[in-house]
């Protein structure tokens, strides 16, 4: 752990001391505004890792390989259009906003864990465009530091394209420890606003937790995005269980005209760290969303549900309540309007 280099980097002393000043950070870690979750025992972690690995999932993975809508490079790079989204599967977008080309928590590994034999494999074995064929990205913008989300093979093939880094305190260490210059990241706190240009980015609140080994559990902060412009503004979830945040966030900075929000990887042994797909539908409600998009999902296996299960639970739940929900495939672009989407999961079942 201290020497292999996904596992990222290590709150100095300094560091430590600097972070007490936010209302987050109590007794040398980072915590929720409830006090969740439990912090496990040894046994406890060693018997849910157990459950997770051996216990056989009904339709847990598809059927077959996942096929991508492929993109062109040159039509990232001289995009001049109106906001679109690209996904890359699980939490993992492109985000042109003003001829600005922004990543949100791209991880585009072949496995969400510290390395290849440690994990299953991604869903899809191509991904949309590779890292190498990306233009230059103007900022990269990190929910937390789960492997599923802050991937260091990711982060080492991009850094050299990227100017800017927008991260939750403490997140930067990883970064530095992978060769990204401090000035170049910025660390904000919950609530805390920042100016890129014209856009504003807020550095907002999430119910999780992060760690990526087990004797630095809760170091770093982990949080959800708001992403605004003059014109429009976008919600990003990160990962978090539902909590009154939502509606605070909402009340502050909604209405929302996109909201991405995480549906995948629940358990009832975790529900105050992630959101059930019933729970996602009432977040869009809460941050008065006018389309969302679930997210999590379609990518990895994290979880012992069905893999189709929270697309056709999130479906059913925003019908119920009136809320316009899109699910494109993996490389489609995505517009800030409602646009009907196929079912193209069934293709893998």
């Amino acid at each position: 752990m201290n020497f292999y280099p996904s596992f990222g980097g290590n709150l100095s002393k300094g560091e430590q001391i600097a972070y007490t000043k936010s209302a987050n950070f109590k007794n040398g870690k980072f915590v929720n505004i409830k006090d969740v979750p439990k912090e496990l025992r040894f046994s406890e972690t060693l018997a849910l890792a157990r459950k997770f690995f051996f216990t056989k999932v009904p339709n847990g993975k598809p059927l077959r390989n996942i096929e991508v809508e492929k993109i062109d490079s040159l039509s990232i790079a001289d995009y001049k259009g109106n906001t679109r989204l690209i996904w890359f599967g699980h939490s993992a977008f492109l985000l042109q906003i003003n001829d600005k080309n922004i990543l949100i928590d791209p991880m585009f590994g072949k496995v969400a864990a510290p390395h290849n034999w440690l994990g299953g494999n991604r869903f899809n074995t191509e991904m949309p465009i590779e890292i190498e064929k990306l233009p230059k990205i103007d900022a990269i913008i990190i929910s937390h530091d789960h492997y599923d989300h802050l991937d260091y093979g990711s982060i080492k093939r991009l850094k050299e394209k990227v100017n800017l880094f927008y991260v939750p305190l403490g997140v930067g260490i990883h970064l530095e420890a992978w060769g990204v210059e401090r000035k170049r990241i910025q660390e904000m706190d919950w609530w805390q606003e920042t100016k890129f240009e014209e856009l504003q980015l807020v550095c907002t609140p999430a119910q999780h937790f992060s760690g990526r080994k087990f004797n630095a559990g809760q170091s770093t902060l982990w949080s959800s995005w708001v992403i605004q412009s003059t014109t429009e503004s976008i919600f990003f979830s990160g990962d978090s269980g539902y909590e009154v945040h939502f509606k605070e966030i909402g009340d502050k900075y909604g209405p929302f005209d996109f909201a991405m929000l995480e549906c995948g990887q629940y358990n009832a042994m975790w529900p105050d760290i992630h959101m059930f797909p019933e729970e996602t539908v009432q977040a869009a409600v809460d941050l008065k969303a006018n389309l969302m998009m679930p997210i999590h999902w379609g990518a990895f296996k994290l979880a012992l549900h069905d893999w189709t299960d929270p697309v056709h639970r999130v479906i059913n739940k925003a019908e119920e309540l009136n809320v316009n929900i899109i699910t494109p495939k993996i490389g489609e672009e995505i517009k800030l309007y409602k646009k009907k989407t196929p079912k193209w999961w069934e293709n893998y079942n």
